[in-house]
């Protein structure tokens, strides 16, 4: 019996998931950035009571965190774990993404898979080959879970991440976070964090629409000598075709 009360926390917390508004309220939340209850409504395309309600609700299940200002509500996810937790049941979902309605939304779609945020940490293909080639280099170890190597502390160093911080902080130095479009793990946890500002610190990367990422002609150069990956290797997918008009 202990067994079944167990997880029922679990399954309750799948329950706050399993509702299309509050998953797509937590997905548009990844950006790391804080939404109004309003913006949120408009996102997931209900009346602002409807959002409200179930805002509460992502608040009370400690999958959203709340701060008021004035008479704006403002949202955000909770953690790091949290992202994690929302990216990786991405991941899971059966891969059939709908069709592009439109060149605009195509071209987002295409720029999003190449490169993005993920909460505090860079996803897409860019965040995997990042991670696989930090592997390959031997800055990450995989033997006994996952770990930043002597050599992998001296390449962040190397770079202007503040590696004294990263060894204080209650965070976990590296984590894997399965990745939505790619299917492979992305690094996460506090260097994935540290390295996403860093690049933007260098003008490495650029924001792009929403989530997205763009990386500079700059970065292309610098991130491939760094990783020691060749640049066509992290140049991005060409532009999608126009629509023909058939079906």
């Amino acid at each position: 019996m202990s067994g079944v009360t167990e997880g029922r926390p679990m399954a309750e917390l799948a329950a706050l998931l399993a509702d299309g508004t509050r998953a797509d309220i937590c997905v548009a939340l990844l950006d790391g950035r804080a939404w109004t209850a309003g913006e949120l409504a408009r996102r997931a395309g209900v009346a602002p009571s409807t959002a409200s309600d179930h805002l509460t609700r992502l608040v009370r299940g400690g999958l959203l965190v709340e701060e008021r200002q004035g008479r704006h509500r403002y949202l955000r996810l909770a953690g790091p774990s949290v992202a994690q937790l929302i990216e990786a049941l991405a991941g899971h979902t059966p891969a059939a993404p709908r069709p592009a309605t439109s060149l605009r939304a195509a071209t987002t779609a295409t720029a999003m898979a190449y490169a993005r945020t993920c909460y505090d940490h860079l996803a897409g293909r860019l965040g995997v080959l990042m991670y696989d080639a930090l592997l390959a280099g031997g800055r990450l170890d995989r033997t006994s879970g996952l770990t930043l190597t002597p050599d992998g502390w001296a390449w962040a160093a190397g770079l202007g991440v503040p590696v004294d911080v990263l060894r204080a902080a209650r965070r976990p130095v590296v984590r894997d976070c399965l990745d939505w479009t790619e299917r492979r793990p992305h690094l996460a946890g506090g260097l994935g964090a540290a390295l996403c500002r860093r690049f933007a610190e260098l003008g490495w990367t650029t924001p792009g629409a929403g989530r997205a990422v763009r990386l500079t002609s700059v970065g292309r150069t610098a991130l491939a000598e760094t990783l020691d990956v060749s640049e066509e290797a992290l140049a991005p997918a060409g532009p999608p075709p126009q629509a023909s008009g058939r079906a």
